[in-house]
C-alpha cells in the first residue's frame, strides 16, 4: 500500500534513514538503494513509498520517491551521500561534527544550554533540601530511580515506533517528567532522537519541567514551621 511521510533522519555515510508517517506514529526504515530520487534524500524531504514487513525487524519502505525534490538539492550533506558522488576529505573532528549536524535539532529547539543549567539547579536543590532536611531523605535516590525508569520508557517507545509495536502514551512520558524524570527525558530525546522534532510534545514537556522545578523550589524554600505535604 502506498503511503506518504517525511524523512526525519538520514545517515549519508551508511546509506539509510527513517521516514515518519503522516500521523507521526511510526518510523519506517529505508535504504539508499530503495530511493528513486535524482539526489540523495535529506531531512525534511516528503516522500511516497511502499511499506513492507521484514520478519521481526519492523516496517521497511520500498520504492521511495520524493514529493518535494527541491529538498534533496538544497542539502549539501545529502548530495555528498549520493551514490558515486565524491566525498570531501575531512578530519575526524569534522566528520563527528557533520554526523551530529545532520541528525540533531536546531539549538533553539533542543534548549541544550537551558536544560543543562536547570539540571544543575535541580541537583543543587535536591542536595541542599535533603541535607537541610527540608526534603525527605528518600527523595534524591528516588529521583535517580525515576530518571532511570524514564529513560527506559523513552527507549522502549523508540523501539516500538520503529517496529510498529504498541506505543507508550505521551501522557505517561509527560507524567514521568512532571514527577521528576525530566532530566532523563531530555537526554533520551537528544541521545535517542525520539520526540525531539515534535513541537507540540516538546512544548508540553517544557511545561512539565517548569511545573516540577517550581514545586521543588517552593518545597525547599518553604518556612521552617510549615510541614511537608503528607504525600512526601
Amino acid at each position: 500500500m502506498t503511503q506518504t511521510g517525511e524523512v526525519i533522519r538520514w545517515d549519508a555515510e551508511r546509506g539509510f534513514g527513517f521516514i515518519a508517517t503522516v500521523d507521526g506514529r511510526r518510523h519506517v526504515f529505508f535504504h539508499v538503494r530503495d530511493f528513486r530520487g535524482g539526489a540523495a534524500p535529506g531531512v525534511g524531504l516528503r516522500v511516497g513509498f511502499e511499506e513492507i514487513q521484514v520478519g521481526g525487524k519492523g516496517p521497511r519502505a520500498m520504492d521511495v520517491r520524493p514529493l518535494n525534490p527541491a529538498v534533496t538539492a538544497a542539502s549539501p550533506r545529502a548530495a555528498a551521500g549520493s551514490p558515486g558522488a565524491p566525498r570531501p576529505c575531512a578530519t575526524p573532528a569534522h566528520r563527528r561534527h557533520a554526523s551530529r549536524a545532520h541528525v540533531g535539532d536546531p539549538p533553539a529547539v533542543n534548549g541544550a544550554a537551558l536544560a543543562r543549567l536547570l539540571m544543575l539547579g535541580w541537583l543543587a536543590l535536591l542536595a541542599w533540601g535533603a541535607w537541610s532536611q527540608r526534603l525527605p531523605a528518600w527523595l534524591p535516590p528516588g529521583a535517580v530511580l525515576l530518571n532511570g525508569a524514564t529513560y527506559l520508557a523513552y527507549a522502549g517507545d523508540k523501539r516500538a515506533a520503529q517496529s510498529g509495536a504498541w506505543r507508550t502514551p505521551e501522557q505517561t512520558l509527560h507524567l514521568l517528567a512532571l514527577l521528576g524524570g525530566w532530566p532523563a527525558a531530555w537526554w533520551a530525546q537528544q541521545r535517542l532522537r525520539h520526540k525531539s522534532r515534535k513541537l507540540a510534545f516538546r512544548q508540553r514537556y517544557w511545561v512539565t519541567v517548569l511545573l516540577h522545578c517550581t514545586a521543588l523550589a517552593l518545597l525547599v524554600a518553604r518556612p521552617a514551621w510549615l510541614p511537608l505535604p503528607r504525600v512526601l
